[in-house]
């Protein structure tokens, strides 16, 4: 029942990170990236204090916290020169690595059965991203180092949750702290500090659903089925960055696309309910 909660909550923060690109994507036009990151940083830090009201762990969490910092500067401002389906597809590409710095760092490896849908996952983000359309450009270089970053997050998550003298909300705190300083030490980087309600709202947002909670979630819930399933289920991050970008920004999908997604969509469902079936990690 715990496994069946965990898939739930880690596939509603897969949604609420797909929504992010687009809503993000309106609320950087003109604006500085890394003052954006700051002020969320910031917002959920003191939010984290009131909420959970535990004591930080600062060295694990610290440790979390450099490769967080490092994912979303290189993603919010690489969002600004490519485009938010792309910057989804690159982001999600932090999904077949994951195994990699799973083993390197748990020395788990993936099943076959993983290791093929893994595949199949990477062919499908190939799809989506239809690299036909939109040449590889600076944005993208930028994106690809935040999902590195983000694929070694994922993996130090479960690491050190398993752990029975960590307690995870203790490593909240400390996360968004240092990746609110260093967004703002960049911050000069990033051209002028426009805000617009587009702004404040897309910040507030993200502050609340896709940093707090979606952390909470991870932290909570990540361990009970391991690093290489929760790859699988983020892979719904793309999928969800594409259908919201053409809802909110009318960017157009190719059959393509279309078919990398239904692929995506296949490679989850098969992940998991293989999880479920063989109970293996």
């Amino acid at each position: 029942m715990k496994k069946i909660q965990a898939i739930t909550l880690l596939f509603a923060v897969t949604m609420i990170w797909g929504l992010t690109f687009p809503v993000q994507k309106i609320a950087l036009d003109g604006a500085n990236p890394f003052f954006y990151n700051f002020l969320r940083f910031i917002v959920s830090f003191f939010l984290s204090l009131l909420f959970f009201r535990k004591k930080p762990s600062w060295g694990k969490g610290l440790i979390l916290g450099l490769f967080l910092a490092i994912a979303y500067a290189s993603q919010t401002s690489g969002l600004k020169i490519t485009s938010s389906t792309k910057s989804g597809f690159i982001t999600s590409l932090y999904i077949p690595l994951v195994p990699f710095f799973s083993y390197i760092v748990e020395m788990i490896k993936p099943t076959l059965i993983q290791f093929l849908t893994f595949l199949v996952s990477i062919f499908g983000l190939y799809m989506l991203n239809d690299p036909s359309r939109d040449p590889f450009n600076i944005g993208d270089l930028l994106t690809l180092v935040c999902a590195v970053s983000f694929a070694i997050h994922v993996v130090l998550i479960t690491h050190f949750t398993k752990r029975s003298d960590v307690d995870e909300i203790s490593l909240i705190a400390p996360q968004f702290l240092l990746t609110a300083l260093i967004n703002l030490c960049l911050t000069p980087l990033g051209g002028g500090l426009k805000i617009s309600m587009e702004f404040i709202f897309a910040m507030v947002f993200s502050a609340l659903l896709a940093t707090i909670f979606a952390l909470w979630v991870q932290l909570k819930f990540q361990k009970e089925v391991g690093s290489n399933v929760s790859a699988l289920i983020y892979v719904g991050e793309p999928v969800f960055a594409a259908i919201f970008s053409f809802l909110i920004l009318s960017e157009k999908l190719s059959f393509l696309q279309i078919s990398g997604m239904i692929l995506l969509i296949c490679a989850i469902i098969f992940g998991i309910a293989y999880k479920r079936d063989s109970g293996g990690d």
